[in-house]
């Protein structure tokens, strides 16, 4: 076998092979919060038009239903109007999720088959910059 014919050859097995590769699981670090922008290799930045992202890593809302009573609590002056009382709390209520990706975070990105988007899975770590109640 000639040396041109083999190496044409070795490249269609290349290209066979590339085509072939379904996806990767890939590490980034969030860049930049907005617009979005996560880092994939030292000098690999993917930018929001190319990223899907998953509830996991953006904020969303959602419906829940809730069937309960608050706590027992007392208003101010002694007035009968503010003695200790609760409430029922019922129905559907929709809420916030806030899930969306911080400046630093590591994420687990999957790259669609043979196309420059990327789904991002989820963040590696716990949340960074909570602020509510518990943050």
């Amino acid at each position: 076998m000639s040396a041109g014919l083999l190496q044409t050859l070795q490249a269609l097995m290349d290209q066979t092979m590339q085509a072939g590769k379904l996806s990767d699981y890939i590490l980034g670090v969030v860049e930049m919060e907005s617009p979005l922008a996560i880092r994939i290799e030292q000098k690999e930045t993917i930018t929001e038009e190319f990223l899907i992202l998953t509830d996991a890593v953006r904020d969303f809302d959602v419906d829940i239903e809730v069937l309960h009573t608050t706590e027992d609590r007392a208003g101010g002056g002694g007035d009968a109007a503010f003695a200790s009382h609760n409430h029922e709390y019922s129905g559907r209520k929709k809420i916030r999720i806030y899930n969306a990706l911080h400046e630093g975070e590591q994420v687990i990105l999957i790259r669609q088959a043979g196309g420059q988007e990327y789904v991002v899975l989820s963040r590696v770590f716990n949340h960074t910059n909570l602020t509510g109640q518990w943050g």
